[in-house]
């Protein structure tokens, strides 16, 4: 009997449709919450810089991103300074603390996770243009607090967990689910303490660490930069031997 296939169908097709509709006003409302999408675009470069600690490590750190897609994060240690960088090719690091004064090139799964820092909006931003396809997949709690939950499968094929409080829009959790060497990394980074810097939301406070545990490393910003002047070199990787 055809006409009941027909309607299975069209059930289906509407179902998927008002799942869209409904995925693409959640991160509608959360990019508003942030700021609005005109700000998002207007933001050029950033750099946000602060403190991360872990039991008895302490550190700073201070992250600059520039589009398109360029990012370094650095790491400054007792004296010393491990650089992690992209600029929109190339992803190399230094690590000195290991002995290496000099650049190396940052392998194909390595690189993943800084790829994903460089993208300067937030990858649910544009993210279909970005070949990202997101799905809500019902609500969830972070620490009592209710929260849309969407998922976020990368144009890599890793997955995103992106969980948005049901009141304020802004994301309290992301869950990563990374592939490296083929082996599924699960990894989660807690937001909060939102604060205003010249028209957009950014989390103040943040905690990241492997799915599930509770010994995480804590992030504390002090200050954050919006638009300020970052020369394209600041990102490419420096010639071997420049270090010395």
């Amino acid at each position: 009997m055809p006409f009941p296939n027909r309607f299975l169908l069209l059930l289906v097709f509407t179902a998927a449709c008002t799942q869209a509709q409904t995925v693409d006003e959640i991160i509608a409302k959360n990019i508003q919450a942030r700021g609005g999408l005109d700000k998002i675009k207007g933001l050029q470069s950033l750099r946000i810089s602060g403190k991360i600690s872990m039991g008895g490590f302490r550190a700073a750190f201070v992250e600059e991103n520039k589009r398109p897609f360029k990012v370094r994060e650095e790491q400054i240690l007792q004296g010393m300074v491990g650089i992690d960088a992209y600029d929109g090719k190339t992803a190399w690091h230094i690590v000195p603390w290991e002995g290496r004064k000099d650049p190396d090139l940052l392998s194909a799964d390595d690189r993943k996770g800084l790829i994903e820092d460089a993208d300067i909006e937030g990858q649910l931003v544009d993210y279909k243009n970005k070949d990202h396809r997101a799905e809500y997949v019902g609500h969830d709690s972070v620490e009592g607090t209710d929260c849309y939950k969407i998922k976020l499968t990368l144009a890599t094929g890793d997955v995103q967990y992106h969980f948005i409080d049901a009141d304020t829009f802004l994301e309290l959790k992301v869950e990563n689910e990374l592939n490296i060497r083929g082996t599924v990394r699960y990894t989660e980074t807690y937001y909060g303490d939102y604060e205003k810097v010249d028209g957009l939301y950014f989390p103040f406070a943040m905690e990241s660490g492997a799915k599930g545990q509770s010994d995480r490393a804590k992030m504390t910003v002090e200050k954050i930069l919006v638009n300020p002047t970052l020369a394209d070199s600041r990102f490419a990787m420096p010639p071997v031997g420049g270090n010395k």
